[in-house]
């Protein structure tokens, strides 16, 4: 795992110790969700779509934004190396932080370039950026799209009863989850004393820590 810690900088809410500046290179899980020298990392301050998310063209036909936006992302930044300041930790475990590639701030690039929205629930720093893109029509705002934070909202299950994704952790550690319908989804036992979990949509497991079965 290559990871380098840089320096102590502060303590932050959520953290549990000093927080670090750390730098690694990235493997772009989705285009605000990223593994940088093996942590995991959220972008401060903006949101993407959905790796299953779709938008609407004006002639009413859907496409896959959240994939196309992932792959964006992933052709520019995928294997370089970038330095991250953690700012918090999220309900998933994640480090919030902001990450520079070449002393550019990434986040503010990918809003830019119409990528992804400010998150204006957690920071207003990339307002600016989004309203850019915005006037320039750039990305996502040449199609319909539902923003990700109301995406989310409106796919949330209304009882746990419906969260029907297993996260098995393997015998080796990986934490792999399994939808209805896969292989061995029927075989898959739950086990909270392992680390085990449901979860109610594919994006909840990634997010997590957890990767799709392969089948």
């Amino acid at each position: 795992m290559l990871r380098i810690c840089l320096a102590f900088v502060l303590l932050l809410p959520g953290l549990t110790h000093a927080a670090e500046q750390f730098a690694g290179r990235v493997d772009v899980i989705d285009a605000d969700t990223w593994n940088v020298g093996g942590v995991r990392v959220r972008l401060h301050g903006i949101d993407a779509p959905e790796l299953d998310q779709t938008c609407q063209d004006s002639d009413g036909s859907s496409w896959p934004c959240g994939a196309w936006v992932t792959h964006v992302v992933r052709e520019q930044f995928q294997g370089r190396m970038t330095i991250c300041v953690p700012v918090d930790r999220d309900r998933y475990g994640r480090i919030v932080a902001r990450c520079s590639v070449e002393r550019e701030d990434v986040a503010a690039r990918i809003v830019e370039q119409g990528l992804a929205f400010a998150y204006r629930k957690y920071s207003d720093t990339y307002a600016g950026a989004e309203q850019v893109a915005r006037i320039e029509n750039r990305g996502l705002h040449k199609t319909q799209i539902q923003v990700p934070w109301v995406h989310r909202a409106r796919k949330k299950p209304k009882s746990s009863e419906t969260c029907l994704i297993k996260g098995n952790v393997s015998s080796k550690g990986e934490k792999i989850f399994h939808e209805p319908g896969q292989r061995y989804y029927a075989k898959t036992r739950i086990s909270a004393a392992k680390g085990e979990r449901w979860f109610c949509s594919a994006a909840e497991a990634r997010d997590a820590g957890w990767r799709a079965a392969r089948r």
